[in-house]
């Protein structure tokens, strides 16, 4: 599986598992909701700063997602 895609799906999980919406999102890590949407859905990829900004929204270490991310596009690959 594609990172990007790997990580909008990481991405859309843990939001949806935070009972958050797309725009609460956005809010607390001040950036676009548009923005969250094309990253969800692959579009677009994150720069690190953001990454660590959504994790702050998230309640969890950036770390955390980049491991998600990984585990899902290694689990992918066999």
């Amino acid at each position: 599986m594609d990172v990007g895609l790997a990580f909008g799906k990481v991405l859309r999980e843990r939001r949806k598992r935070t009972g958050l919406s797309q725009e609460q999102l956005a809010a607390e890590a001040d950036i676009q909701r548009n923005y969250v949407s094309l990253i969800e859905r692959g579009v677009n990829q994150p720069t690190l700063g953001v990454i660590f900004k959504l994790a702050t929204a998230l309640g969890c270490p950036a770390s955390l997602l980049i491991a998600e991310v990984e585990a899902m596009t290694t689990m992918n690959q066999t």
